[in-house]
């Protein structure tokens, strides 16, 4: 009787650390600080292989698409450009135009490309009011 229950206890407490394992493990992993892109290139080798987001605004005429899959683009932020190279099996967003702002998520390579594994786009200019010349609000 005690040795079922002993093996029962024993059972659960391994499953158990093997949840909170995973768990924590997978909090770490999905872990992204954020940084701009001047704050980026100030960090160096430091950055390489770690998990970061980066903003900016992309560049006007650098988006490039290779094959299925692979899109690379460039974002400016204060003057300072990045080239990002995104690797995904998901399409991207429909606003990822010239100038839209882009939040891009992945790792820094040694050879100064941002490998993006998630890119969110918006475009504030789609959202502005057009108006005409001469026209008021009131109209």
């Amino acid at each position: 009787m005690i040795t079922k229950k002993l093996k029962f206890v024993v059972g659960t407490a391994v499953i158990l650390c093997a949840v909170l394992a995973l768990a924590i493990t997978g909090m770490q992993e999905s872990k992204a600080y954020y940084r701009t892109v001047p704050e980026l290139k100030a960090m160096g080798q430091r950055v390489e292989g770690r998990r970061v987001r980066v903003a900016g605004n992309v560049v006007v005429g650098s988006i490039e698409h290779h094959g299925e899959g692979v899109v690379t683009f460039v974002i400016d932020y204060e003057g300072e450009t990045l080239p990002v190279k995104y690797i995904g099996r998901g399409p991207l967003p429909d606003t990822l135009v010239d100038r839209a702002q882009a939040v891009a998520e992945g790792t820094m390579t040694s050879t100064g490309t941002f490998e993006a594994t998630l890119v969110q786009a918006k475009c504030a200019s789609k959202y502005e009011a057009a108006y005409a010349e001469g026209s008021t609000v009131a109209e």
